[in-house]
């Protein structure tokens, strides 16, 4: 089983900046695709930022030109690089990693890992 953990979150003023980092229990660079998710109480889990393993980033509209996913190959560490945070900000963010594994019968195995969460919160 692979362990994903997240750290980083915490209080931050309307207009700030704040910087989340996801590590695992292997190395962030060989999962297929690694994504920050956030929720708020009574709501679905909403995807706001992936790296897939070429590079490419996809952002949700709400975050566009705000967030930044990123990884970082001496850390080994998966970042969400937030700026101009606004009240609507505030969930519990998650770090998201898929790999895709090759079975004895030639099928493709897709694994999930989720981390336990942390907290932002974007107040005065």
């Amino acid at each position: 089983q692979v362990h994903v953990e997240e750290s980083g979150g915490g209080l931050v003023q309307p207009g700030g900046s704040l910087t989340l980092s996801c590590t695992a229990s292997k190395s962030v660079f060989s999962f297929n695709i690694m994504s920050w998710y956030r929720q708020t109480p009574g709501a679905q889990r909403e995807l706001i930022a992936s790296l897939n393993a070429g590079g490419i980033e996809t952002y949700a509209d709400s975050v566009q030109g705000r967030f930044t996913i990123s990884k970082d190959r001496a850390k080994d560490t998966l970042y969400l690089q937030m700026i101009a945070l606004k009240s609507e900000d505030t969930a519990v963010y998650y770090c998201y990693a898929r790999e895709d594994l090759i079975g004895v019968d030639l099928e493709t195995l897709t694994y999930d890992y989720w981390g336990q969460g942390t907290q932002v919160t974007v107040s005065s």
